[in-house]
């Protein structure tokens, strides 16, 4: 099934979104607070685990990224098989070191779900990506005080319908839930960020280990 979709692309739901009978205004604010904690930031270290769930059953995945402005981002994948995706703000790869598979691809041209996180520093702004934000009353967070926000892309509509984004007291995305439009759904779910640490430009440049042969063209599992 294809896992990949552009962003504005942080995307989910078959169900309708049902906006939660609360003044707009402080929709508004909680956005705008969003927007205003991730913008200020350099970087960010988070562990995830990533859950996916349509045909077959439920996969999940776990490791850690980083993020660093500008657009610089590592997904290091320790379980269940460890596999990289890491770009440098420019050029992207996906590595299978068990197949010694080597993908690689610009970001901008990159169409994957993960891709959005690479610019949650410096250009964030939840109410243009997406429309009719509003309070979930249908699920609950999972964690006690957050707050679940959902919206409509305004792209890649026929693809994906709703985004869920799990939204801390401080202002942190601590849960992004995607729904394709055939019903499959990708939870990211992430655990212990931390800000504006110290990390060198090497950590997300790739060299392909010898005799490992490189792929230009779409990514991702």
């Amino acid at each position: 099934m294809k896992r990949h979709i552009c962003f504005c692309c942080l995307l989910f739901c078959w169900l309708p979104a049902i906006a939660v009978p609360v003044p707009a205004e402080d929709i508004h604010q909680l956005a705008r607070a969003v927007d205003d904690h991730y913008n200020h930031l350099r970087s960010l270290e988070s562990d995830f685990t990533e859950i996916y769930r349509g045909d077959g059953p439920e996969r999940v995945e776990s490791g850690t990224l980083w993020l660093k402005k500008p657009r610089k981002m590592r997904w290091e994948y320790r379980s269940p098989k460890e596999k990289l995706f890491v770009s440098d703000g420019a050029a992207v790869w996906f590595y299978l070191p068990e197949e010694r598979q080597l993908r690689k691809t610009t970001l901008r041209k990159l169409d994957d779900l993960r891709s959005p996180l690479a610019f949650l520093l410096g250009k964030t702004k939840l109410e243009n990506e997406l429309q009719g934000l509003s309070k979930a009353v249908d699920e609950s967070p999972l964690g006690a005080g957050n707050t679940l926000l959902r919206g409509i892309p305004k792209v890649a509509a026929g693809q994906v319908s709703e985004v869920q984004l799990e939204i801390t007291p401080a202002n942190q995305i601590v849960r992004i839930v995607l729904m394709e439009a055939d019903g499959a759904t990708t939870e990211f779910r992430f655990a212990g960020w931390k800000e504006n640490l110290e990390l060198g430009d090497s950590r997300f440049q790739f060299t392909p280990p010898p005799g490992v042969e490189t792929v230009e063209g779409e990514l991702g599992p």
